[in-house]
């Protein structure tokens, strides 16, 4: 079963010929497959398209949201209702061809968990082009996870991903960096884009990069010190309290060996350095009390939340025990303690 997850805001008329070209595609490839609308606030009547939609057929199925939450929100409830092994996302604006579905499924064949559309030649303006390239270069030298689009919506996923990466805010562009800090293995194949048909752009401007920064900030942290924040917090602290204390040392023994022994020195901002000092103290005291607090927390989830990923068990053991029973290859069903 694959199940495909495409989120959708005011493209209603975008909507029936995606259709069209996912079942063709789906049916020339011998496909089992499902598809989930997920309509994220629309208010040109997208929702009724779906509903016309899924009565024409039980493989498609539709979500509507009371108002617009965002992509990642649209992307999450998909990956929640869906029950395919497979999960391929794209965009409802008709530029993600469904022709390249197949490619994705072989791809994902060849030992992949995660594989991702690389627009090579793109089809969009060049305000929206140029800062795309350069974001997704400073993505790829941020994280390590060398894509050449992050940003692209068409991705190809296997289910147990998301038993293990949670969407929230805007970080659904970086879904593959987020799994491959799990150890997810992450590939790509470039695809064909499609200029848009209908309709505008819902991701433009600025404050679109801006936000994207600060998200990259956010997954770095997440993937770098998710489990340990005090390694980088407390690091920030500790060394804004040794150039604290090297300041207020500094003027220490100036002035024992001014009044002291009568050495003369060039005059320095003592005022100025005194206050840089208290601050740098300061500074460093509040980074490393954060950072305790970090880890305090962490320490409390973590009690829920494993910091690691199982990818497969010889046999039952207490670590099953503990996360759900295993599927039996004799088909008897999962493992219990009384059937080992």
């Amino acid at each position: 079963m694959i199940s495909i997850v495409i989120p959708v805001y005011n493209e209603c008329d975008s909507l029936p010929i995606l259709f069209d070209e996912i079942v063709r595609t789906a049916q020339a490839a011998g496909l089992d497959f499902e598809i989930w609308f997920v309509d994220d606030g629309s208010t040109d009547g997208s929702w009724n398209v779906i509903t016309e939609l899924s009565t024409k057929t039980e493989r498609v199925n539709g979500i509507r949201f009371r108002r617009n939450f965002g992509k990642a929100a649209a992307l999450s409830a998909g990956f929640h209702a869906c029950r395919g092994e497979l999960i391929l996302t794209l965009d409802a604006d008709l530029q993600d061809d469904p022709k390249e579905i197949p490619r994705f499924l072989e791809k994902i064949e060849h030992g992949f968990d995660v594989i991702s559309g690389w627009k090579r030649i793109r089809h969009d303006p060049w305000h929206k082009v140029l800062p795309s390239r350069i974001f997704n270069g400073m993505v790829s030298l941020v994280t390590g996870v060398p894509l050449h689009d992050h940003n692209c919506g068409m991705k190809c996923y296997r289910a147990g991903v998301f038993r293990e990466v949670r969407l929230y805010g805007e970080l659904h562009r970086f879904i593959p960096v987020l799994a491959a800090a799990r150890g997810f293995r992450v590939g790509e194949i470039e695809i064909e884009h499609r200029a848009r048909r209908y309709g505008f752009g819902k991701y433009m401007g600025p404050g679109r990069f801006v936000k994207g920064f600060l998200d990259l900030l956010t997954v770095k942290f997440l993937t770098g010190f998710g489990q340990r924040p005090q390694h980088l917090l407390g690091s920030i602290g500790l060394v804004s309290f040794v150039f604290g204390n090297l300041g207020l040392l500094y003027l220490a023994l100036t002035w024992i060996l001014r009044n002291w022994f009568g050495a003369d020195f060039e005059p320095v901002h003592e005022r100025a350095l005194v206050v840089y000092a208290a601050v740098a103290l300061l500074l460093g005291a509040q980074m490393m009390s954060i950072g305790f607090l970090a880890e305090l927390i962490t320490a409390y989830q973590s009690r829920d939340d494993d910091s690691y990923s199982i990818v497969e068990q010889t046999r039952v053991g207490p670590l099953t025990m503990l996360h759900g029973a295993l599927e039996d290859a004799d088909g008897l069903g999962p493992r219990t303690p009384d059937r080992k």
